[in-house]
């Protein structure tokens, strides 16, 4: 039986479906209060959007390339392009609009 291949940060951004990557750190409170909300809005989007959180401790190298300066900070992916990004605390009601709006869109 052969193991599945772990996907890359890269490959993940880069496919069909929007990606919301939550910058953040253990250290950190106001992430801590992003996870509740973002499980919320995962259960209510299911499979129209993936959502990744990457530690900027950890992987300080994705966090400097996307210039993450504080935390949490979420940024949604399409197709490789980054279409919206936001610091602070953020409710699941404005990421389902914003994951909506993007769908709506005509694609460029």
């Amino acid at each position: 039986m052969e193991t599945p291949k772990k996907e890359t940060f890269n490959e993940i951004i880069q496919g069909d479906i929007p990606v919301l990557v939550d910058f953040s750190a253990e250290w950190c409170g106001p992430c801590k209060m992003m996870t509740p909300i973002l499980n919320e809005f995962a259960g209510h989007m299911g499979d129209r959007v993936r959502v990744l959180k990457i530690d900027v401790d950890q992987s300080p190298t994705v966090a400097s390339s996307y210039r993450i300066q504080g935390v949490p900070t979420l940024i949604l992916f399409q197709k490789g392009r980054v279409v919206w990004r936001q610091s602070g605390i953020t409710e699941a009601r404005q990421l389902e609009y914003v994951v909506n709006q993007l769908a709506a869109a005509p694609a460029r």
